[in-house]
């Protein structure tokens, strides 16, 4: 049954089934927690100043610790290093469901809990971008990608937040952060049931007589001796300036500029998140383009035009729309990319990129938020929209040129 479905072919393989039925299971718990803890925050008397302070938490834990996290996976078994950091958030979670139920949970215990949950993720997502090859054949990887993008946006954003919704309403947020420990446990265990360790390709000698630093010295050399990544790379730091805060920050004031309120808002997330689905499915669904640099750019660039018309939509089916688009463009290129650095990195450098990948895609991400409320102030929401539509267009042309780009994928076929 499974064979005749193309992008469904690598959940026949026993380690990789394992796997996304963990992460399937850990994403929605994510998705609890974010519902969860919102609630908390507000049961203590918490506002948006209080929320924000422990939601960044998450984002510091992550950003702070993606670099150890990816030369930890190009030192140690993955699969190992992926069930610590599942271990960790869930005893980190559990400590503050714990503290919730018993009626203790304070402010601060939130806030430590979000920055363990971003330690934990800083360290599981580049192993996990070096396990999934050790466990499928080369010519699957697309299709795992694009069934990771097909399932993250349904679990995260739908399914996690509307058990987290429903267990906060029946329940109390302490019930739903258990919830949440109990989907990490749960994760851990399929990891341990794993067979391969998923241990990099790399010399034991070259890795003990190596510093952390040097690793992260030798990642760096070999991406700025890479054209197509380094190329991505500046695009990605860029296109996630342009894109994140305006999304983020000013989509809400534009609903509401059009009559609408968080219903449509909250509609407008749900179908960029089902666009995401969709795309990552139809992608997976076919063999890898011949010219998958000029695809994957193109659906950045050319697909983010619909961004502008967050600025002049006078309805919110057109925004919802453009979502749409939105959502199918972003996952096209995130399957092809997740793809390129699991077949043309060595493995022995995979975590390390990923992370480096990781950390650079979110460096900006804070500033983002910071300057589109002040931005869309100064200039207006449509001007904002539409400069974030079109920087991205002339980013892409610009890195596609200088790093020839053209050239590099007609070299390394991946057919």
């Amino acid at each position: 049954m499974l064979s005749s479905i193309p992008a469904a072919r690598p959940l026949r393989h026993r380690e990789f089934r394992l796997l996304w039925t963990g992460l399937a299971i850990s994403l929605a718990g994510d998705g609890i927690w974010l519902v969860a803890l919102a609630w908390q925050v507000i049961e203590l008397g918490g506002g948006p100043v209080q929320l924000s302070v422990v939601t960044t938490a998450y984002s510091v834990g992550l950003i702070a610790l993606v670099l150890p996290g990816g030369i930890a996976a190009d030192r140690l078994p993955r699969r190992a290093v992926m069930l610590s950091a599942d271990l960790l958030r869930a005893l980190a979670v559990g400590i503050v469901a714990a503290l919730s139920l018993t009626g203790n949970i304070e402010l601060w215990h939130l806030a430590a809990g979000g920055f363990l949950v971003g330690a934990g993720e800083a360290f599981f997502v580049p192993s996990y971008t070096g396990l999934v090859p050790h466990l499928l054949p080369e010519d699957q990887i697309l299709a795992a990608n694009g069934l990771e993008g097909f399932l993250r946006p349904l679990a995260q954003q739908a399914l996690g937040p509307g058990i987290g919704g429903i267990a906060v309403a029946t329940l109390e947020p302490g019930a739903a952060i258990l919830v949440v420990a109990v989907a990490y446990l749960f994760s851990a265990s399929c990891l341990a049931a794993i067979r391969t360790s998923g241990r990099p390709q790399r010399e034991i000698e070259d890795a003990s007589q190596q510093t952390p630093l040097g690793d992260l010295v030798e990642a760096a050399g070999y991406v700025r001796r890479t054209p197509w990544l380094w190329a991505t790379l500046l695009f990605a730091m860029i296109a996630v300036f342009f894109l994140v805060g305006p999304l983020d920050v000013l989509v809400p004031f534009a609903v509401r500029d059009n009559g609408g309120g968080s219903a449509d808002f909250g509609l407008i997330l749900a179908v960029f998140g089902i666009g995401s689905a969709i795309g990552a499915l139809v992608i997976s669904s076919r063999p890898l383009p011949r010219h998958y640099l000029t695809v994957m750019l193109a659906a950045w660039s050319v697909g983010y035009l619909p961004f502008a018309l967050f600025g002049i939509a006078e309805a919110v089916w057109v925004m919802c729309a453009a979502a749409l688009v939105l959502g199918v463009s972003e996952s096209f290129g995130m399957v092809i990319w997740g793809t390129l650095l699991q077949r043309r990195v060595p493995d022995e450098l995979r975590g390390r990129v990923s992370g480096l990948d990781f950390f650079v895609s979110l460096g900006l991400m804070p500033f983002s938020m910071a300057i589109a409320g002040p931005a869309g102030e100064a200039f207006g929401l449509t001007a904002v929209f539409l400069a974030a539509a079109l920087v991205p267009l002339g980013v892409a042309a610009f890195v596609f040129r200088a790093a020839h780009l053209r050239r590099d994928e007609l070299a390394h076929p991946l057919e």
